[in-house]
């Protein structure tokens, strides 16, 4: 503390000590970085590297830490304004919140990751069987949790000010006046009250530390059943037969502390130990993730690396981004005839007039999304970025390979001869069609074919050919197996690739269906690209939703499970799929940062990541204002 902070005075002695540990714990705040469960996914998006970025400035990314240390920023203030009076020798001790905050800082620097600070359980329903929720009603109260570990299997509730001695003692003296007026009372007679006297023993302790046990009970681990464990941490109780004035103790708080331990709860007494944690040094950054030499791709970065986004000049501006993608005249005279012949065909028999002008007007939204992409196109590209990840790991590219499942090629396939561009049917045609069709071309051809008019070179990337997963492994429906050669994976591929099995064995029918449907290819009139015959004008068929989860397709997760299985890197740019995956997977509760659990990559020095999150890149060749089409 500064000059001007000292009040000219050495009183309140105590509370001085407190300020100065607070700015200690405080600047260790600043320094911890924890090394924070992370499942082995490479986020290449914006929203990904934003979140890096917030992470990497505020480190608050643990839940409640921010709460923690706003609370800790405003008790500085508080006690620093006090000390700083000139009169602070003449007025009373404020009471103050630092032993607290300290101690729960303490806990939270010693704790197991992953942690949370400030988390609030509530009991079961007896009626519903699951635990209720914050506004289930008055009457419920949570039980408060300082800091939560180790994926919430250890509970720690800190206590610094209402259980300590002279609060005990004080609700012991209160209890023996109860039995005192019992005695007090006469002999029985027939109008004696209510004994308010205990007849086993019992206090307010004892009561907090059922309800923690009771509680966590109610809220065992969902992967695994188990309880967790509870500690309280009492600062301010003391058992000892007599203290430091040579006070006799009631033996009753070391009883209290004894029926604790009794009921299984971990009770620490006195503060932790804070002559190192206090000068926490940073923690080494994690390993990084890496692809694998082999990927697999979803459908997502198949319609991805066929865009004329990906492979288009790139705008000098963002003002020539936004005016690339304003729908021609042309392509807004088409948009209103086809949404009017669809009504009269009733496929959208409900649209009205004015349904299909909004129908019509969309294409505003969609030039708006289209550049966007352009617009994150320019930060880096897509290929870009698949080209400098992958060599990074793999000089000159050798031995990558890029792998996708007979669905989402068909989808594929099927989405571009709708409402792909020329250029980008080619580019689809080269990719997945030619090396399977009775007229296929070379394969140099079709490498030609796939980058001509693309701005990067021949040959950029390996994409040629795109290897296709086998459909015939499994019993009942295509479900993969791993090969042979393949090298055990992390558990984070096993628990991705058992979630993904879980969730379609609820459409086992569905799917059987889904995957016996083979593509039809015809060549076109112009003797190219190769496309998926199109005899109807019915619109591309909905994909196929997964019973488990709505915000799942079938053939979404089919990619997730093939690459798991393979223990490859699935390259997408799904993010909203990602996330929905995950949850099923519950990773925030199973997912421990763990480098031996996790597995590292064969050079010691990175990790394989499961998954590759990059932007979307939508088909866009006949979305621009200088389109023919």
């Amino acid at each position: 503390m500064s000059r001007s902070a000292s009040g000219g005075s050495n009183a309140h002695p105590e509370l001085r000590m407190l300020y100065f540990r607070l700015q200690s714990v405080q600047r260790a705040m600043d320094l911890y970085e924890p090394m924070l469960p992370r499942p082995p996914i490479i986020d290449a998006s914006v929203e990904g590297s934003t979140r890096d970025e917030e992470n990497a400035g505020s480190r608050d990314s643990i839940p409640g830490l921010r709460f923690l240390r706003e609370e800790v920023r405003r008790e500085l203030e508080v006690l620093k304004k006090f000390l700083e009076d000139n009169s602070v020798a003449s007025l009373p001790p404020i009471s103050t919140n630092a032993p607290y905050l300290t101690a729960v800082w303490l806990e939270l620097s010693c704790a197991r990751t992953p942690v949370a600070i400030y988390r609030t359980f509530f009991p079961k329903d007896s009626k519903k069987s699951r635990p209720l929720r914050k506004g289930d009603g008055s009457s419920n109260r949570g039980v408060k949790v300082d800091v939560v570990a180790h994926s919430g299997r250890h509970w720690i509730r800190v206590n610094t000010t209402s259980i300590k001695n002279s609060r005990l003692l004080a609700e012991f003296r209160e209890l023996d006046s109860y039995l005192t007026s019992e005695d007090e009372d006469g002999d029985g007679g027939q109008d004696k009250r209510p004994s308010l006297a205990q007849k086993e023993f019992d206090n307010s302790v004892l009561r907090m530390g059922r309800a923690l046990l009771s509680t966590a009970k109610d809220n065992p681990i969902s992967t695994s059943g188990d309880i967790p464990q509870v500690t309280m941490r009492l600062t301010r109780l003391d058992p000892s037969p007599a203290n430091e004035a040579g006070e006799e103790i009631d033996s009753r708080i070391a009883k209290t502390v004894s029926c604790l331990r009794d009921m299984g709860i971990d009770v620490q007494l006195g503060e932790r130990e804070d002559n190192q944690l206090l000068s926490m040094a940073p923690q080494p950054s994690p390993i990084p993730f890496r692809p694998t030499r082999h990927i697999n791709l979803d459908l997502s970065s198949l319609i991805a690396l066929v865009s004329d986004i990906t492979h288009s000049a790139l705008p000098t501006t963002s003002d020539e981004a936004r005016i690339r993608f304003i729908p021609s005249q042309k392509y807004l005279e088409w948009k209103k005839e086809r949404v009017r012949l669809l009504g009269t065909k009733g496929e959208h028999s409900s649209l009205t007039e004015s349904g299909a002008s909004e129908t019509w007007a969309d294409s505003g939204k969609h030039s708006r999304a289209l550049s966007n992409q352009a617009l994150q196109e320019m930060q880096k590209g897509l290929l870009q970025d698949m080209h400098d990840r992958l060599a990074a790991h793999y000089p000159s590219l050798q031995g990558v390979e890029f792998w996708t499942t007979q669905e989402a090629r068909h989808r594929c396939l099927q989405i571009v001869s709708k409402i792909g561009g020329q250029q980008e049917r080619k580019r689809a045609d080269a990719l997945l069609s030619s090396h399977i069709c009775s007229q296929q071309p070379p394969l140099h051809s079709a490498e030609e074919q796939y980058w001509e008019h693309s701005r990067y070179p021949r040959g950029f990337l390996p994409l040629i050919p795109i290897q296709l997963f086998s459909s015939t492994e499994a019993d009942e429906f295509p479900l993969p197996r791993r090969p042979s050669e393949t090298p055990t994976s992390s558990p984070f591929f096993e628990l991705v690739a058992q979630t993904c099995r879980i969730v379609l064995s609820h459409d086992a029918a569905t799917l059987r269906a889904f995957c016996t449907v083979q593509p039809r290819l015809e060549q076109t009139s112009d003797g190219a690209p190769y496309v998926i015959s199109s005899s109807t004008e019915q619109d591309i068929p909905p994909a196929t939703v997964t019973s488990a989860n709505p915000k799942l397709t079938v053939h979404t997760i089919q990619s997730m499970l093939w690459g798991a299985s393979y223990g490859w890197t699935t390259l997408t740019a799904n993010r909203s799929s990602v996330k929905a995956l995950l949850k099923e997977a519950k990773i925030e509760e199973t997912f421990t940062y763990n480098r031996e659990r996790v597995g590292k990559g064969r050079d010691g020095g990175s990790e394989n990541a499961a998954i590759w999150m990059v932007e979307p890149r939508s088909l866009a060749e006949g979305m621009r204002s200088d389109s023919d089409g």
